[in-house]
This record gives C-alpha cells, sequence and structure tokens, in this order.
C-alpha cells in the first residue's frame, strides 16, 4: 500500500470515528459534573437551565469560550450537531501537527547539509 493510500484510510477512519461515533457518546453527565451537582436539583426557567439547591454548582460561572463555535461539543450550540464537531476538532488538530511536522522537518542541526 502505499504512503498516500495508507494516510487517506487513516483519514477516513479517523473522520467516521469522530462523526459518527460522537453521536454514541453518553449525555449524562461525566464525574465532575455529577460531583458538582451533588445537593443541587437543574430546572428550567425560561428555556435556560438553572441550578437550585446547595452544591457547588450554584457558584458555577461560564467558561469566557462558552460562546464560541465548538462549545459544548456542538457546533453554533446546535443540537445533534457533535459529529461535525468532532470532524472539525479532527481537522483542526490535523493541520496543526502537519503544520508542526513540516516546521520541525525543514529544521537541520548545524553543518548538516541538504539531501539530495
Amino acid at each position: 500500500m502505499s504512503r498516500r493510500r495508507l494516510l487517506l484510510a487513516l483519514a477516513a477512519v479517523t473522520v467516521l470515528i469522530a462523526g459518527a461515533l460522537s453521536y454514541l457518546a453518553s449525555s449524562s453527565p461525566d464525574g465532575l459534573d455529577s460531583t458538582t451537582l451533588r445537593g443541587c436539583e437543574v430546572v428550567e426557567v425560561d428555556g435556560t437551565e438553572r441550578v437550585t439547591g446547595e452544591c457547588m454548582a450554584t457558584t458555577a460561572t461560564d467558561h469566557t469560550l462558552s460562546g464560541s463555535p465548538l462549545a459544548d461539543y456542538a457546533v453554533g450550540g446546535r443540537e445533534f450537531s457533535t459529529g461535525l464537531a468532532g470532524i472539525a476538532g479532527v481537522v483542526v488538530v490535523a493541520v496543526a501537527a502537519g503544520g508542526l511536522f513540516r516546521f520541525l522537518g525543514r529544521r537541520r542541526a548545524p553543518g548538516e547539509s541538504a539531501k539530495p
């Protein structure tokens, strides 16, 4: 198998995993969320969730990037867009890693000559 075909196959598998399997991820709160919500109740008021009771989550504030395009593992806050957010994340990481590898690959040790 050629290097190009291998890279394309790996890219396809990665996009498939990020795009399709992200819909199977649990929507239940993780351990940290569960712990901070102990002793509280989450209620919906005017279309937004509010935390009532006595727990750590009552003092929590939104992160400064909570309004960013990929916040909450969704594109623009749209429900059911976790697959697109996963694919976007894969693309961003691949471009950043590719650029870094290319940059580091061009650097040569002092006195090293270019390969023919």
